[in-house]
Parts: C-alpha cells; sequence; structure tokens
C-alpha cells in the first residue's frame, strides 16, 4: 500500500521506522513545524522529522492541516491509508482522502482512556495494565472502529517515561498486524462500545500538585504519572519541589507522620500521608537539577521535620 504518515513526537518514531523498513510504500512523512528551542531559539525539527531525514522520506510541515494546499498536497501523492502516531486532529476532508480511510495508534486500551493523555490518566489511576489500539479516524476523536489491539502489564513501580518508551516501542508491531488486517478482503473493524469509555484529557501543571492528605497510594501514582514532565510537586519552605521517583514499602513501621512531614533514616529521605509513608527516591528543588534522595539529604542534612504544604505561603488565604 501507498501510506502517508503523520506524527510528531519520539513516540512516533519507532512506527515509522518500521513502517519505513516494510513492504509498504511510505509516500510522505507529515510532521509539525520546525520551531525554536533552548537559550539561542535555533529552529529544532521534530524528533520525527530527524528520522525521516535519515529515512529519505519525502516531509510536508504545513502550518494549517485545513488549507486548501495541504489537502491538494496529500492528493496528489493517491495514498491507500493513513497512519496516525500522536499528531493533530486531522480534519474530515484530509482523513477521507484515501480509499482504505486514514487509521491512529493510540496509547490505551480504547475505549479505555480516549483523549490527548492516555498514559498519563492511566497510572493516575492505578491501572494495573494498559495496551495500544489501532482504529480508523472519524469525525469523533478516538471512537473509530477497532482494528487490533495489543495489552501489557503495568508494573507497580512503571512511570510515565518507561511506560511511554515501552508502548512506543511495542507501536510498530501493532502497525504492521493492523496493514495485514486491512488488506485482508473479509477483514471488518469492531464498533466500539461507548458505555465502556473513560476520558484522559490533556494534563495541565496544576495536576501535578500533590495533596499530602491522600493516601501513599494515591500520591505514589499521581508522582508516577507525571514523571518526567512535568513532574507531581509540593512547596518545601516555600520553595517549588518536584517529587519525580517514590516507592511504598508496604512493610515500613515508622513513627507516625503527619501528612506531608519528612522523615529521614540514613540516606533515605520518607514523607507522612493521610495514609502510611511514602519514600521519595528522586526529587528537584526549584531552579536545580535533578537529585536523588541521598545527595538531596547530604546537601540538606536538617530536612527532617520540615514539613512540605499545597501552596506557597504568600498565596495561601
Amino acid at each position: 500500500m501507498n501510506v502517508v504518515f503523520m506524527g510528531t513526537p519520539e513516540f512516533a518514531c519507532a512506527s515509522l521506522k518500521v513502517l519505513a523498513d516494510s513492504e509498504h510504500n511510505l509516500t510522505a512523512v507529515v510532521t509539525g513545524c520546525d520551531k525554536p528551542s533552548g537559550r539561542g531559539r535555533k529552529l529544532q525539527a521534530t524528533p520525527v522529522k530527524k528520522l525521516a531525514v535519515e529515512l529519505g522520506a519525502p516531509i510536508l510541515q504545513p502550518e494549517s492541516l485545513r488549507s486548501d494546499d495541504f489537502r491538494h498536497q496529500i492528493s496528489e501523492l493517491c495514498p491507500d491509508l493513513i497512519v496516525v502516531v500522536a499528531f493533530r486532529i486531522l480534519p474530515r476532508k484530509i482523513f477521507e482522502l484515501p480509499k482504505n480511510g486514514s487509521i491512529n495508534i493510540h496509547a490505551s486500551l480504547l475505549p479505555r482512556y480516549r483523549g490527548a493523555a492516555p498514559i498519563n490518566h492511566a497510572l493516575l489511576n492505578g491501572e494495573t495494565k494498559t495496551g495500544l489500539t489501532s482504529f480508523f479516524l472519524n469525525a469523533k476523536v478516538d471512537t473509530g472502529d477497532l482494528i487490533d489491539q495489543i495489552e501489557t502489564e503495568i508494573e507497580p513501580d512503571e512511570n510515565y517515561s518507561r511506560m511511554y518508551d515501552r508502548l512506543s516501542k511495542m507501536a510498530g508491531s501493532l502497525l504492521l498486524k493492523s496493514l495485514d488486517l486491512i488488506g485482508q478482503s473479509d477483514f471488518k473493524p469492531k464498533v466500539q462500545d461507548s458505555s465502556l469509555a473513560s476520558p484522559a484529557p490533556k494534563i495541565s501543571s496544576i495536576d501535578g500538585l500533590i495533596d499530602w492528605d491522600q493516601s501513599e497510594d494515591k500520591i505514589h501514582n499521581r508522582i508516577r504519572a507525571f514523571s518526567e514532565k512535568p513532574g507531581a510537586y509540593s512547596f518545601l519552605k516555600d520553595r517549588k519541589i518536584k517529587i519525580l521517583g517514590s516507592q511504598i514499602d508496604y512493610g515500613l513501621d515508622l513513627l507516625p507522620l503527619e501528612p506531608g512531614q519528612i522523615y529521614t533514616a540514613g540516606k533515605k529521605m520518607y514523607v507522612g500521608t493521610g495514609g502510611k509513608p511514602i519514600l521519595v527516591t528522586r526529587l528537584k528543588p526549584e531552579g536545580k537539577k535533578t537529585l536523588s534522595s541521598e545527595a538531596y539529604l547530604n546537601g540538606h542534612p536538617k530536612v527532617a521535620g520540615e514539613k512540605m504544604i499545597s501552596g506557597r505561603k504568600e498565596v495561601k488565604k
């Protein structure tokens, strides 16, 4: 099949590489525009564009997906299929162009976690399994007919970064299997059961704020869901501090700690919650680099007894 690939971040790269190495004809790669980044504000290509350059694939970087020029460019490629992995929402006049339609690889077991942040929300809710879904695009986001799915277990301490990388690597095999299924004359996709749907809306930095009155499980899941970016966070001595790694020791027997209160044992740092204390393993003080808890305690030996709170003192009412 003649396939147009659309994607932008690192998550889409493994799928693009597998597609380029397959028997299918990669006619073009569509990705986001170069953007200024870093102190020098130099234009930086997207991860997908960098890979497409290495592959020698034609590249399109439209400013608007709704422009007539972009529609004409895609139409001239005569695609049999458009593959979308971590890209923008396509307008109908684009996703209906190919004779076989357009498909998306989504990082959840649809209809669970429809939306922009499925990995974050699965971790935040303490799910024990997730996966990937391939489906046909339609006018309503993440609601199209299902092609295939891959399921995987979520480890108790697995965080967003590790889950993101692992699902990215799994996406290529799902894509190839989905293309094979679409090529079968008797293949029939499955309609989603919307009664089982759950949302996964785009996250914002405020979602990472830790409420220490919650249970240790909820706090640990929030830290997992927002690591590495944007990072779950709290405030200590009126300074923002990101908590990037944590563990729960269910056999731990400590003196009762107030929610947010810090306790140290050797080079280990515990913080009280509404339930059992959690062990903090990595953190990033405001304006500083990421540190292990051991390195942090070396520089802050008197932090025991201090209390983390959910806001700066000057903004508390």
